[in-house]
């Protein structure tokens, strides 16, 4: 079968504090675009519904999450101070965090998305698997996972998180 392509556009907030001189250690934001395309299990072949699944069976799912969990979310690295006041202080707003191990950069922010769709086509046993993951973080700045440069078996995030939940 074909594969799928979709995009999905957000807006994000997020700082990076490994480099605290960086005009990035202070908290602003992006308004992103994220493309997955998705590679059937099988190769296309003329017959029956011409369809490995219907589109909107394959993306629902996953721009639900983007519109509910990444969407207006604050991205932060799990030791930024920040965490600690939302919870003693703005707790109602602690969902809206989006915690990654490390910096939240862009290329972070792909390889969750790359597990999160992955989750998801196995949960809902869809079949495709993530071929490539895209995120424009500017006009000109975008960061492409592939295969190639990405393996989710040993990309260093601990099984079970964020696989199955929001990261």
């Amino acid at each position: 079968m074909a594969s799928l392509v979709f995009r999905r556009r957000y807006a994000m907030a997020h700082r990076l504090l490994a480099d605290p001189q960086s005009k990035c250690a202070v908290p602003h934001g992006h308004n992103e675009i994220v493309t997955v395309t998705l590679d059937p299990e099988a190769r296309f072949r003329f017959g029956g519904v011409n369809a490995e699944a219907p589109f909107d069976a394959v993306k629902k799912r996953w721009h639900g999450w983007i519109d509910g969990h990444v969407d207006h979310a604050l991205q932060l690295g799990e030791g930024d101070p920040l965490i600690d006041y939302f919870r003693a202080r703005e707790p109602q707003h602690v969902s809206r965090l989006l915690i990654v191990p490390g910096n939240p950069t862009t290329e972070a922010l792909a390889a969750c998305f790359w597990l999160k769709l992955s989750a998801f086509l196995t949960s809902d046993q869809l079949p495709f698997k993530v071929s490539e993951v895209r995120v424009e973080e500017t006009p000109t700045n975008t960061v492409l996972l592939t295969r190639e440069t990405f393996d989710p078996e040993n990309c260093g995030l601990p099984k079970g998180l964020g696989r199955t939940a929001p990261i």
